[in-house]
């Protein structure tokens, strides 16, 4: 390439010198160019220090030469030279100061240079050819410097692909226990920082571990890893952690002692990092892996461990296969080792001396080739000759992989009388069998075949087999560019491994001079083809950075997104909220609305026609919300069975209420899933957004209370929400946090209510029923709490704290003969042990059994009848009596009488309140019916909430015997019904 350079006499007398031109044109980095730019400038007459600045390709960090960070004053001379329209800036402060903008395109590239006893300008016209040059021969060198980055983190990922090919290969390879385990440390530190690394084996059985392989830069102690120890020998370290608890453990030391349970013993040189996976099958420990820094810049990461995880499971089959087949290789080789020997070291020696002088003349040839000044046909001509006095070569080829790794070509082969071989696409042949696995292959015609059937090759297409064939690939470092081969027809020639080493040793100088002669050639043809090679890579580039973007939108939307029903997900909803809040900040006047709906009754469905046919069901439910809505109106799914509509601008709350009868009226059509026709519905709950809100989860909050509400009012409907229902739920949390202090400090009390005979009015028995005495609002009736108390889970403890305190009182104050009952609830009922856990209760206290009475209502009877009659049975037998409540309003009461061990029922209260009406002849019926019943079954009958005389009269003109109510005594502590007075009513 061809630099512009000054005219005249005076630039040729000032041109840089040949040297330095040469220097410069074999310059390839940025920082040898700048180290050059700033040699020429020093160089010069009056030039006391020079610097070179320039800035990354982001823009985002500075670079100088020689290296350094620069201060305030120069970056600010920098700056002011960037702002000068002619690149040249004199320093206000030090006019000696000159700052020069050599390139100014994709980035910025500044000298600066100190000039003393010279004009700034005058040194200038001395440095300008050379600085000319050099700042295009800096861009070049920028731009390659960004190619061969980007291309480095291009080969990192398909080592990382390599790697774990490797690894799952190693299970089924042919190596030995050692080579296996090296095999595996180089695959582990090529994927991270694995210098210090070993493996233990665990026996759970006979509790031993053995370290199968150790490998510690400062470990001067290295463990054994011949024989097995006991696994107490190593108790509280790290190791015996690892291998007991079976988890994983990683971080420094003072991480790792909060990991474990129980003490540490630290052994060994303290590491910076330190990660450990136990190797598990089924759950049982069989081994662990371990590696461990000492370097602080080397940090395991949660990718780090789960790698080591996978490593681990390959690793315990690879290990169980390789044992057992040593152990079977040692019995054979130890019969036949001490007569083999003498006869193989005779035979070694000779053959070693014989080819050691072959190999040596051809690798010196290779070599020379190398450099020769000879054509690509005539080098490849040499490099068959050459072979060919190492070993039987009349049918040679070499295939090189191309650059883009899917093609292969050959520039040499010979085979027969055919001279020439076109390149192909990479295929399923022995020499692409080579190039995957890096090592060279000896096979015969037998073994082709094996190859063939257990799929590791296919010979479609390629000719005739060899009887003989072996192949070596040709490495550069640790990368296989190409391969070697040599292939015959006939059996007078087989292939040896003599052979094979021989044809390795020359592969190695035969890559090494392929690479160096194609260096060169590249070398030689990159000045004249760097501009074009940019305009490619830099398109291969922006092609590659197409295709990540185009995953990274996929990866997005996956995440973001429901996978059942395609569906905004709730990340996705809330980003949308998020934004929608914002906008509404900037302009109040907008508003929004959030539909948060629940699908009744899913789990019904779900249940019945199984998990198929509720995806297929939730599906359809997605269809038809998608329906009702437009853009940019979002329909998204939130979890299970819940979804949500966002309206992003809505004129009127009316608005939402328009959508919400639109779903309703919607998903209310009939829908045939798995041959079932259902009727769907959905409760909704629509919070309406302003800019009192800022924060998405608020109006998720409040919707998601409204949702609440319309589920409590009966599902099927839409509730919109109002500081009405947030006070609610305000009140519903605080009375919460009461009922708890209140089981803490004892402010449940039983009050009485006492059952009399009707003819004499004299108190028989009582109900205990639950009273609160809350130290704000005096004593509150169970309507006012138990429905909370009910949903937070604290009604068995408060049901259990009456029960000790109702039996304490009837114990202590009771009068002996009278009996109480106490309501049971189905909650109650479906524990096993309800009843054995109250008969203890009852004989602690003291009170004979047969003084209480459980009242169960029907409702209770439909969760499980079998196991509530068994409970009651358990009852009877030591004496506790059932009552069934609210008699005459259930499903079917009369079904209960003849099964259940009842000593008593009360006729509900709506019939009593029915006897003193005129015109009452319904209710005086069933009453009667049901007072005849009773007595059939021996059952004592009760009457509830009589509350006035005629009530009274017409019980007991009917024959019932016992009846509770205002009329007879509102309920009271048990004090109160210890008065005289109080004995009747």
């Amino acid at each position: 390439m061809s630099h512009p350079l000054s005219s005249g006499a005076h630039a040729r007398e000032n041109a840089p010198s040949l040297a330095w031109l040469g220097r410069l044109i074999d310059a390839t980095t940025p920082d040898e160019v700048g180290e050059l730019i700033v040699e020429l400038a020093e160089a010069q007459p009056g030039c006391s220090k020079a610097t070179v600045l320039w800035t990354a390709s982001d823009g985002g960090c500075l670079h100088s030469i020689p290296p350094a960070a620069p201060n305030a004053d120069r970056l600010a001379q920098a700056h002011a030279a960037l702002a000068a329209a002619d690149g040249l800036q004199l320093s206000p402060a030090d006019p000696n100061h000159l700052a020069f903008c050599l390139l100014q395109q994709e980035r910025v590239v500044l000298l600066v240079a100190l000039v003393t006893g010279a004009d700034a300008k005058a040194w200038l016209t001395l440095v300008e050819p050379g600085l000319q040059l050099a700042a295009r021969h800096l861009h070049h060198a920028m731009k390659l410097a960004d190619l061969y980055d980007s291309h480095s983190q291009l080969e990192h990922s398909e080592n990382l692909q390599s790697a774990l090919f490797a690894i799952s290969d190693l299970a089924s390879s042919e190596l030995d226990m050692p080579e296996m385990l090296q095999s595996i440390h180089r695959i582990v530190s090529t994927l991270m920082y694995g210098e210090n690394f070993f493996i233990v084996r665990h026996d759970a059985e006979r509790r031993t571990m053995r370290f199968l392989y150790y490998a510690d830069i400062k470990d001067q102690d290295v463990p054994d890893t011949t024989r097995e120890l006991p696994l107490e020998d190593r108790q509280h370290t790290l190791t015996w952690h690892l291998l007991t608890s079976g988890m994983p453990l990683m971080g420094n030391n003072e991480q790792l002692l909060e990991q474990v349970n129980g003490p540490l013993i630290l052994s060994g040189p303290d590491s910076d990092d330190w990660l450990g996976v136990p190797i598990l099958r089924e759950g049982q420990v069989h081994g662990a892996l371990v590696v461990q820094s000492y370097d602080k810049g080397n940090v395991y990461s949660h990718d780090d461990l789960a790698l080591l995880e996978f490593v681990g499971s390959h690793i315990l089959t690879a290990l169980e296969r390789k044992q057992s087949k040593e152990r079977l290789e040692d019995s054979v080789r130890k019969r036949t080792q001490e007569l083999a020997q003498a006869n193989h070291d005779l035979q070694h020696n000779i053959v070693e001396l014989q080819r050691a002088e072959r190999l040596q003349a051809a690798l010196f040839q290779l070599a020379q080739l190398a450099t020769a000044d000879i054509d690509e046909n005539e080098f490849y001509n040499r490099v068959h000759t050459v072979v060919g006095a190492l070993l039987n070569a009349e049918n040679f080829f070499i295939a090189l992989l191309a650059d883009d790794h899917e093609t292969l070509e050959f520039p040499y082969f010979v085979d027969g009388t055919e001279r020439y071989r076109d390149r192909r696409t990479l295929g399923r042949g022995l020499t692409e069998y080579v190039l995957r696995r890096g090592q060279s292959l000896r096979a015969g015609l037998p073994d082709i075949m094996e190859l063939e059937r257990q799929g590791q090759v296919s010979l479609k297409g390629m000719g005739n087999p060899a009887l003989c064939w072996l192949g070596v690939p040709l490495m550069v470092g640790d990368e296989v560019t190409g391969l070697v081969a040599v292939q015959s027809y006939t059996e007078a020639v087989v292939y040896s491994i003599a052979d094979q080493e021989l044809l390795s040793f020359a592969a190695l100088q035969i890559a090494n001079s392929i690479h160096r002669r194609r260096a060169a050639a590249s070398l030689h043809q990159a000045n004249l083809q760097l501009e074009h090679r940019v305009e490619e890579r830099t398109l291969e580039l922006r092609q590659q950075i197409a295709q990540r973007e185009q995953i990274q939108r996929q990866l997005k939307h996956q995440v973001m997104h429901d996978s059942l029903t395609a569906l905004p997900n709730r990340g996705f909803l809330r980003d949308r909220i998020e934004r929608v809040l914002a906008l509404i900040q900037r302009h109040p006047d907008r508003r929004c609305a959030l539909l948060y709906l629940d699908v009744d009754r899913f789990k019904v469905i779900n249940d019945s026609l199984g998990h198929l046919a509720g995806d297929a069901f939730l599906k359809a439910i997605a269809s038809r919300l998608q329906r009702c809505v437009r853009e940019p109106d979002m329909v998204a799914r939130l979890a299970g069975d819940e979804f949500a509509i966002l309206l992003e601008d809505i004129d009127f709350p009316s608005a939402a209420i328009n959508v919400a009868q639109r779903v309703l009226a919607t998903l209310g059509m009939p829908l045939k899933i798995a041959g079932k026709e259902l009727e769907p519905s959905v409760s909704v709950g629509i919070a309406c957004g302003n800019a009192h809100y800022v924060d998405a989860d608020e109006l998720l909050r409040d919707a998601d209370i409204a949702l609440y509400r319309a589920k409590e009012l009966g599902r099927k409907r839409y509730v919109v929400f109002d500081e009405t229902l947030a006070k609610g739920m305000v009140d519903v949390l605080a009375m919460e946090g009461e009922l708890r202090q209140a089981l803490q400090h004892d402010q449940f009390q039983p009050h009485f209510q006492p059952i009399c005979r009707l003819g004499d009015g004299r108190i028989v028995g009582y109900e205990a029923l639950i009273r609160w005495n809350h130290p704000q609002h005096g004593l509150l009736k169970p309507c006012e709490f138990l429905k909370v108390a009910e949903d937070s889970g604290l009604i068995e403890a408060i049901d259990w704290r009456m029960f000790e305190l109702s039996c304490s009182l009837l114990s202590r104050h009771g009068v002996k003969d009278t009996f109480m009952t106490f309501n049971v609830s189905a909650l109650h009922l479906r524990h096993p042990n309800f009843d054995a856990r109250l008969i203890r209760m009852v004989e602690a206290i003291g009170l004979p059994p047969s003084r209480l009475v459980a009242e169960v209502t029907e409702g209770a009877l439909l969760d499980d009848p079998e196991i509530v009659r068994a409970t009651l049975d358990r009852l009877r037998e030591v004496g506790v009596g059932a009552a069934l409540d609210d008699f005459g309003t259930g499903y079917s009461s009369l079904s209960y009488l003849h099964s259940l061990p009842l000593r008593m029922l009360k006729i509900d209260k709506a019939f009593v309140h029915e006897l003193d009406k005129a015109g009452n002849t319904n209710s005086t019926t069933v009453v009667a019916a049901i007072l005849a019943l009773a007595h059939a079954l021996n059952i004592q009958v009760i009457a509830e909430g009589i509350e006035t005389q005629a009530q009274r009269d017409a019980l007991m003109a009917m024959g019932c015997e016992m009846g509770q109510g205002y009329l007879l005594g509102h309920p009271a502590p048990i004090e109160y019904w210890l008065e005289p007075h109080s004995q009747t009513a």
